[in-house]
């Protein structure tokens, strides 16, 4: 898989060959999350090319990591699915996450700000226990971001997965969310909250009343957004 090797017989160097290559490791992340196919995991990694991440899933497919089967009936289309030695790996890139989020000052974090991977991502932490048991769009605005990349829409069917549109849906918008992408990105990231954000008028919600008084639940938060970050003191 890798061009170059190490040139060492140690399992740290043998396994760095083959997920230390650009973008490998947050593939398998997207991976690990669930996503099977290519459409899917290009929206978990917006910024990797097509070209590299077809280049990245055979290579992963090489190395074991990953099987590709066709989807009966549906020609050319492909789900990518981890091996058993894929799975493996969720534990080691949840400990990456965990080390980033302890170790790496937030304010790094919240200087990469990237709309359509944070509503990708939020879409896939919804908690659908407290929504109504209907159909339930939701509607975030970040005002300050181009046109193009202002408006996301989420479109909640009880026993259907949860999709996200960057085009208006066509549906009456039960809950309207406007606040900064700093903000949204911070409280997805645990770094503030939405109480606060309510608080300041940095989130404005409009709408559906019971949407707006279980936000704080239904909104999820990351998996790191619990992992408190660790402060050294100065020696």
């Amino acid at each position: 898989m890798a061009k170059a090797s190490y040139g060492q017989f140690c399992p740290v160097a043998m396994a760095a060959e083959i997920l230390c290559t650009r973008w490998t490791i947050v593939l398998v992340r997207e991976l690990a999350a669930g996503s099977t196919r290519f459409n899917d995991l290009r929206r978990g990694v917006p910024r990797m090319s097509p070209a590299l991440l077809s280049q990245r899933l055979k290579d992963l497919e090489a190395a074991g990591i990953l099987r590709r089967t066709p989807v009966p009936g549906d020609s050319g289309v492909f789900d990518y699915v981890l091996t058993r030695a894929g799975q493996e790996l969720a534990p080691v890139v949840e400990a990456f996450g965990v080390w980033g989020k302890r170790w790496i000052d937030g304010d790094l974090s919240l200087e990469k700000l990237d709309a359509h991977l944070l509503m990708w991502d939020m879409r896939r932490g919804l908690v659908l226990d407290p929504m109504p048991a209907r159909r339930s769009i939701i509607q975030f605005r970040y005002p300050e971001l181009p046109a193009e990349r202002r408006s996301w829409w989420l479109v909640v069917e009880p026993g259907s997965e949860t999709q996200l549109c960057s085009v208006d849906p066509g549906f009456d918008v039960d809950l309207y969310a406007s606040c900064d992408l700093r903000t949204m990105t911070a409280i997805w990231m645990g770094y503030d909250t939405v109480a606060a954000a309510i608080e300041d008028r940095r989130l404005l919600l409009t709408g559906d009343d019971r949407l707006t008084a279980s936000i704080e639940t239904w909104l999820g938060l990351s998996p790191f957004a619990r992992t408190n970050r660790v402060v050294e003191a100065a020696a």
